[in-house]
């Protein structure tokens, strides 16, 4: 089984040993593609992705990684962006943003605020009532999504009822 993955022009794709590493316009990505029965191969403008087994484990193995691969020649030309709604009924909710942390300050009227560490490869903007969450890498804007919406996870009360706040509305994916 072989899967051929297409390079666009202002993307270079090399192999260091099992990493593998794209840089394009907007950033360079690392990521490490390592199994027993998975070949890579860089040739020219393609990426050649393939196994000996014909076995279903072996075959949904390297349709993942030609997906990896794909992903990250998206993420280093158009890059991945993520939206989020901030839904408050009585006490606004505040998100602000300080380098690499975010901190939702108000939520249900607390006077702590809640922070999370999103990490140093996604930039997070934040406005009265939406955040949007931008990075060359899906997984970790799809991971900061996830760990802001937790932070604000209500607990202990019926959430039909308690809808306060801040809810992925648009997944990681292509920047605008």
């Amino acid at each position: 089984m072989e899967k051929i993955v297409q390079i666009p022009d202002k993307v270079t794709v090399t192999q260091q040993g099992a990493v593998l590493v794209v840089k394009g316009p907007k950033g360079e990505l690392r990521r490490e593609l390592r199994h027993p029965q998975v070949q890579i191969q860089v040739e020219g403008s393609q990426v050649k992705v393939s196994c000996s087994s014909s076995r279903r484990k072996m075959l949904a193995m390297t349709g993942t990684f030609a997906a990896h691969v794909r992903n990250m020649t998206l993420g280093v030309t158009k890059g991945y962006q993520a939206r989020m709604k901030v839904v408050y009924s009585h006490f606004p909710i505040k998100v602000k943003v300080e380098g690499q942390k975010v901190a939702v300050q108000n939520f249900l009227g607390e006077r702590d605020s809640r922070t999370v560490d999103v990490g140093q490869q996604v930039k997070v903007q934040a406005t009265k009532d939406e955040v949007i969450i931008t990075g060359t890498d899906k997984e970790a804007v799809g991971q900061a999504a996830g760990m802001i919406e937790r932070i604000t996870k209500v607990t202990g009360f019926d959430r039909r009822v308690f809808q306060d706040g801040i809810h992925l509305t648009h997944q990681a994916s292509e920047a605008a």
